[in-house]
């Protein structure tokens, strides 16, 4: 069996459940219009799946949100983060396009990154028609991701892609190095998502035997050596997630750049399992949300509740 599988087992028979509150409502259904599309995916490869949520009756250009959902590259689908894009359409009102984006082991690097790039270049292009304001385009995404929303941004500064507003990462995946003290800290015993899952990740993703001297930063942004000219970005990390370290760093990198980060670590929550203290995992996704309603409509922020 290999490394990857022993460490992080991919089983496509199993069925994936619907997270916990992230179900669609008769609220949402009521109050969104909400399309499956296929659109062209990157050069010679196949179309893309994305959903697109927008407000019902909604007059006017709207601020446009990519969402690139988590799931360490491998696991879960748009429709596992139902309820939390609709809220993100309803309440910022915006339009919101969540990507279906290829997974590995199947399809390793680069089919995730150009899949979900290849989905800003649709969504830029496609703006009139869907009603969006391409001057507040703004990418986000959790774990995984928030890989994805970093690679995104700067492919789209090295390729002259559609101007990204603003990019938002929660607990984000960046650096496949695996060498950072909280690494080091989130042994077997950590709940959730810990070292060994995240080691079995990179292999997934990377391939067993990828040569990690040459690791692009399209697949791990802490591997770039350039963060100059991109956009503003918020970052959560999780005070008990293996992820942390990478995440503040990647926060710090940037502001040695110029950019304007917002950095925010919730102390006493880990990575896909439940917070020590549900009251600061509460107010890092509203201190998210209203990261997103800033960046969506700065004249008038909205919070996402």
């Amino acid at each position: 069996m290999p490394r990857a599988q022993k460490l992080l087992p991919v089983d496509r028979s199993l069925p994936e459940d619907q997270f916990p509150g992230m179900e669609l409502t008769d609220e949402h259904l009521e109050r969104l219009d909400i399309e499956e599309r296929l659109i062209p995916g990157p050069e010679g490869e196949p179309e893309v799946r994305v959903l697109v949520y927008r407000p019902k009756n909604a007059e006017g250009d709207l601020p446009l949100l990519l969402h690139f959902h988590g799931g360490a590259f491998c696991f879960l689908h748009p429709e596992t983060f139902g309820g939390m894009e609709a809220n993100w359409a309803m309440n910022h009102h915006c339009v919101l396009v969540s990507v279906d984006y290829r997974l590995a082991p199947e399809h390793p690097f680069p089919a995730a990154p150009e899949d979900c790039y290849a989905a800003l270049l649709w969504a830029a292009a496609s703006a009139d028609e869907l009603g969006a304001d391409l001057d507040r385009l703004v990418v986000t995404g959790g774990s995984a991701g928030g890989a994805l929303t970093a690679a995104v941004t700067l492919m789209a500064r090295d390729r002259g892609g559609p101007h990204i507003a603003y990019q938002a990462m929660m607990i984000p995946v960046i650096d496949d190095r695996l060498d950072t003290p909280s690494m080091g800290q989130a042994g077997p015993g950590t709940p959730g998502f810990n070292a060994a899952a995240a080691e079995g990740m990179w292999l997934h993703y990377l391939g067993e035997d990828y040569d990690r001297e040459k690791t692009s930063p399209y697949a791990a942004p802490g591997r770039a050596d350039d963060l100059s000219d991109l956009p503003p970005a918020f970052i959560q990390t999780n005070g008990l997630d293996t992820l942390r370290d990478e995440g503040i760093q990647y926060g710090l990198a940037l502001l040695a750049e110029g950019i304007e980060v917002e950095l925010y670590n919730c102390p006493g929550a880990y990575h896909g399992a439940d917070p020590l203290d549900p009251r600061t995992a509460g107010v890092a996704f509203t201190v998210y949300n209203a990261a997103l309603g800033a960046a969506l409509n700065p004249d008038a922020p909205t919070s996402g509740f």
